[in-house]
């Protein structure tokens, strides 16, 4: 049986303007305005104080250094939005080719020092399925060892320090056939003290994004790929009670991709997650990102965000405002 859901839904955004491609680059463009950023985040939040997830990266690399601080990677200083109830939600990227995994550990343990008082989720690598992308995490050798043992590791120091309120985590994209196993893969190498020490899994997921769905069957494949993950992915890894949080969701505008498109996506896969978050055991939902990372080049990647990269709202960000104030917690 899936875990009992919040009443409401924990929403979040990435604000940042950098997004990573399919082929181990970086699609970027204008700098981020903090300004603009803080106000379109309040404009979202709605309600100071309603609970929201700003969502933030940084990596630990073989040239990182113990010691801190830690800045994040993407949006820079990505502390300074975390205000009027928002918090982190901070992803630990693992890219070290040396497979340092002691030293990683010890980059995991500094990030909850350092963050630990604003941060609410705190994912252990991001997307560690994908292997043929630099980007991702899963790209760098000993991955599953930086799970299992990054997990524990950031609840053993967020328990010393008295951050009872941190989750940790790791997420995936969906995962299908002999891939479906990586999940179980790494709760038989972790145990029992990896599940015990987990809050939370992600799915960063993109329907009618890399592969066409019509608008009529969006809904009903949004809702069978979810299913899929709790019943096929998760159940059989022992994971089956733990609450699912969409940790990436984003539909790009650009040629043949209209700006009232995007905002139907939005709606359709937002209000999937909200109808079936009880019966799935779905907590969250992070949109990626705010701003495209450059609207004037037409590249998949360049615009994912829910406003122009010079925070000009696009339709989709007045839905996004709406869905927020009818289904967050």
């Amino acid at each position: 049986m899936p875990p009992t859901a919040p009443d409401g839904i924990l929403f979040g955004i990435y604000p940042g303007g950098v997004t990573g491609d399919d082929a181990g680059s970086l699609a970027d463009g204008p700098p981020d305005d903090p300004a603009r950023v803080s106000r379109a985040l309040d404009h979202l939040q709605g309600r100071p104080g309603r609970p929201f997830l700003v969502r933030a990266y940084t990596a630990f690399t073989d040239d990182t250094r113990p010691g801190g601080p830690h800045a994040t990677a993407t949006p820079a200083a990505a502390a300074r939005y975390a205000v009027r109830g928002r918090r982190l939600d901070l992803v630990a990227q693992y890219r070290s080719a040396a497979g340092d995994v002691d030293g990683y550990c010890v980059f995991l343990r500094e990030l909850v020092e350092q963050y630990g008082g604003v941060t609410s989720t705190l994912q252990v690598t991001e997307e560690p399925n994908i292997t043929s992308n630099p980007t991702l995490d899963g790209y760098y050798p000993a991955v599953h060892e930086a799970i299992v043992r990054g997990v524990s590791a950031v609840k053993a120091r967020a328990l010393e320090l008295g951050h009872t309120h941190l989750r940790v985590g790791f997420n995936t994209t969906p995962l299908f056939g002999p891939a479906a196993s990586f999940v179980t893969d790494l709760t038989h190498r972790g145990g029992e003290r990896f599940v015990a020490d987990l809050d939370y899994v992600g799915l960063d997921f993109f329907p009618d994004v890399f592969r066409p769905v019509a608008a009529s069957d969006l809904a009903d494949a949004v809702e069978g790929l979810l299913r899929h993950h709790r019943d096929a992915v998760l159940t059989p890894a022992g994971l089956g009670h733990l609450p699912l949080h969409i940790t990436e969701h984003g539909w790009p505008t650009g040629p043949d991709r209209s700006p009232q498109r995007q905002a139907d996506v939005v709606e359709t896969v937002v209000r999937v997650v909200a109808a079936r978050s009880q019966q799935l055991g779905l907590s969250g939902y992070t949109h990626f990102a705010l701003r495209d990372a450059d609207s004037a080049k037409p590249g998949l990647f360049h615009q994912f965000g829910l406003t122009t990269d010079d925070y000009a709202p696009k339709p989709a960000f007045t839905t996004m405002r709406t869905l927020v104030d009818r289904f967050s917690v």
